[in-house]
């Protein structure tokens, strides 16, 4: 399943915004914004999205692998999802 960085930074953005901000405004949402140290997701929504990252792009996490330096941007993750996947 090889996707462009483009189609995974849109499928990951749309899961937090469907996940984490159904009632906020969605706009200042940006592939840069901080989610972990601007207050976006906990570390429950942080193993939320995890979670799902492993499904939908089939392949598991490594316990030091969750952590900011991965997940604390639409940016980061898509990088990191991508070197997993060879997108």
């Amino acid at each position: 399943m090889k996707q462009n960085l483009q189609e995974i930074k849109e499928n990951i953005k749309n899961f937090i915004i469907d996940s984490f901000l159904k009632n906020a405004d969605t706009k200042e949402l940006t592939y840069t914004t901080p989610l972990i140290s601007g207050g976006i997701m906990d570390s429950i929504s942080t193993m939320q999205l995890v979670n799902f990252i492993e499904h939908k792009y089939n392949f598991e996490f490594q316990a030091h692998e969750v952590d900011r330096d991965n997940l604390d941007s639409i940016n980061l993750i898509s990088n990191f999802i991508a070197s997993k996947i060879g997108g």
